[in-house]
This record gives structure tokens, C-alpha cells and sequence, in this order.
């Protein structure tokens, strides 16, 4: 640091800091949040410090310093991670017949209570489910009180509660359900559930979960303008702990089962976290396999987050995945992959 600049020395000194930072997001995937829950906030964060990093990077990297070495360093050893947040390209294997198509998509109560303008929020939603025919639609925040009419799906299990309004999970198939069940979260109003369809000679599990919710609202700024930054931080370390066990539950019900499995739904965490890591497994991320971009779920305007996905048993191939962030009658947007199960030779 001697032959630096005093305003060098100053970036340099932020560079570590962010570092330091960004190591400890790098770890907390691994450590459960009941531990940490306050630390375990970071990882919402690590895709801004990575974005700083390269930052970092691209400014060593056009002053020629050695001090290049600590960002090209940390930008190596995260560049699993980096996928997670980006893809630079997708992947679109040409479609056939026996193709599975699954949709999964938090609806907010269709809009019941009037967040959104546009009065005709239902309507808007099913038909852009029709506009793609997926097999099976995964919904979170689902309500019968909306009455949706989803035609094309005979078979469907809604699981809602409630004493004003009606509201929880709902699976929508056009294939038999010959199996179903849910997953109770202790403490909270959030839940799992599952159903094992029928599709010609296979028979796969499809879960929809919606994790202890961390209430991030598009307002937040204006909450932090209020001095609640403290509140909000707790908030969201409570249910990060919350969510473990959550994650631990569907984790063990996965056990349960030899079918291929396939995991939709709103975990209200990024997939830096724990709760991710526990629920993932050995499965697959779609966005990951055959995305492309920054693969935004959620409707928060200060930088892209991914809640929502959609995670698949190995035996399956993806063959294309497409989060929908124009369509814009939910807080949340519609992800949806195609899949093919693998054959034996």
C-alpha cells in the first residue's frame, strides 16, 4: 500500500472490507441461520458485493496494480456462486411430445385486495397460463375467493385456509393426481404441498412450497427512511430461522419417496442461502441449467432478486427454463421449464 495514492489506499481499504464481507457470504450457505440469524442476512446481499468486486476488479485492472489479484481472486472462487445471480446463455433443447411442462407462479391472491390497478388481474393470469399450456401449474398465494377458472386441468389440489378470505397452495394438472399430502410448518400461516401425478407410464411428485415470508416490500425505502432498518433486520433474521426449519421438513419429506421429484414455489430467500442449500440437495436449478440473465422473480426495483424456483430430480433433462419479469400482475413473476425424464439405453 506505500506506492498508493491516498485516495487508493482509501479504495483498497473498501476493497477488503467488501472481501471480508463477501468471504463470509460465500460461507453462511453452509452454517444454519439459528446460529448466525442476524449474520445470515449477508447472503440477500451477495450478489450486490459480487457486482462491487468486479467492479473493484475492472478498476485495478485499468490502473495496472498488483492489487488486482485480491478481486481476480475472490471473483474465481466465487464463480459458482456467480451463476446463481447470472447467465450469460439459456438453453432451448427442441420440444417433443413427451415433454412435461411445469409453471410456478405466486399470484398474490390474484389481486383480491386491489395492491395493483388493473381490476382484471384473474382474468390476465389465466389466460397467460392458457397462452402456454404447461402440464402442471404450481401457484402460491392461491385463493379461491378469486374464482380463477383454468380451463384444460381436470385434476387440481388446492390446499387454503383462513377465516376472511381462503388462501394457501394450489397444483393444477391435466394428468391423474394419484397421491397427495402436505407439509405443516409449525408457527406460521406458510406451508408445502405435494402431489404424485401420473403422466402415461411415469408417475412424479410435485411440490409447491411457500417459505416463512421475510415481508421485503417494494416500500422498503420507505421503511428505512423511517428508521425501522433495525426492525427489518431482525424481522428478516426471524424468519431466516424460521425458514431452516421449513427446509429441514421438506428435506426429510423428500426422503419419503423414490419418485422423480420436482420442487416449485416461493422460498423468500436467495440461492446463497442455507435454507436454499438444505432444500436443493442433490436437485437441479432450472434457471441454472438452461436460464439466461439475471433470472428475477420478485418485483423489487433496486436490484434483481431470485426467490422463486423451480428445482428438478436428476433423472430428469431441462430443456429450456424462462422466468416471465414482464408479466407484471403479481409481486411476483412466473417461472416455467420444460423437462423430459431420462431413459434407460
Amino acid at each position: 500500500m506505500r506506492n498508493l495514492s491516498l485516495f487508493n489506499k482509501f479504495v483498497f481499504i473498501s476493497n477488503i472490507i467488501v472481501t471480508v464481507l463477501t468471504v463470509a457470504g460465500y460461507i453462511l450457505p453452509f452454517l444454519a441461520p439459528k446460529l448466525f440469524p442476524v449474520l445470515s442476512v449477508l447472503t440477500l446481499f451477495l450478489p450486490v458485493l459480487m457486482v462491487i468486486n468486479i467492479l473493484f476488479l475492472l478498476y485495478w485492472m485499468f490502473q495496472l496494480k498488483k492489487q488486482v489479484l485480491l478481486s481476480a481472486i475472490l471473483f474465481i472462487l466465487g464463480l459458482t456462486f456467480f451463476t446463481k445471480f447470472y447467465k450469460f446463455s439459456g438453453r432451448d433443447i427442441v420440444a417433443e411430445d413427451t415433454d412435461i411442462t411445469i409453471m410456478s407462479y405466486n399470484v398474490r391472491l390474484f389481486n383480491y385486495y386491489d395492491w395493483m390497478p388493473n381490476p382484471n388481474v384473474t382474468d390476465d393470469i389465466t389466460d397467460f397460463i392458457a397462452s402456454h399450456e404447461p402440464t402442471i401449474v404450481a401457484f402460491q398465494e392461491y385463493t379461491t375467493a378469486a374464482k380463477p377458472k383454468l380451463e384444460g386441468y381436470k385434476y387440481k389440489y388446492i390446499n387454503v385456509s383462513g377465516k376472511h378470505i381462503k388462501s394457501g397452495q394450489a397444483i393444477y394438472s391435466k394428468y391423474p393426481i394419484v397421491n397427495k399430502g402436505e407439509i405443516i410448518f409449525e408457527d406460521s400461516d406458510n406451508n408445502a404441498i405435494y402431489a404424485d401425478i401420473k403422466i402415461k407410464r411415469d408417475t412424479i411428485r410435485v411440490y409447491s412450497m411457500h417459505m416463512q415470508s421475510v415481508k421485503i416490500s417494494e416500500d422498503i425505502q420507505q421503511e428505512i427512511d423511517e428508521k425501522q432498518s433495525k426492525k427489518i433486520l431482525l424481522r428478516i433474521a426471524e424468519a431466516f430461522t424460521k425458514q431452516q426449519q421449513q427446509g429441514e421438513l421438506i428435506s426429510q419429506n423428500k426422503l419419503e419417496t423414490n419418485l422423480p421429484i420436482v420442487i416449485c414455489g416461493d422460498m423468500d430467500n436467495s440461492a446463497y442461502s442455507y435454507d436454499y442449500r438444505t432444500i436443493k440437495g442433490k436437485l437441479k436449478d432450472a434457471f441454472e441449467e438452461a436460464g439466461s440473465g439475471f433470472g428475477k422473480t420478485f418485483n423489487f426495483e433496486f436490484f434483481p432478486i431470485r426467490i422463486d424456483y423451480i428445482l428438478v430430480d436428476k433423472r430428469f433433462i431441462i430443456k429450456s427454463f424462462k422466468n416471465f419479469s414482464d408479466f407484471k400482475n403479481s409481486d411476483h413473476f412466473p417461472v416455467f421449464t420444460r423437462l423430459n425424464i431420462k431413459r434407460e439405453e
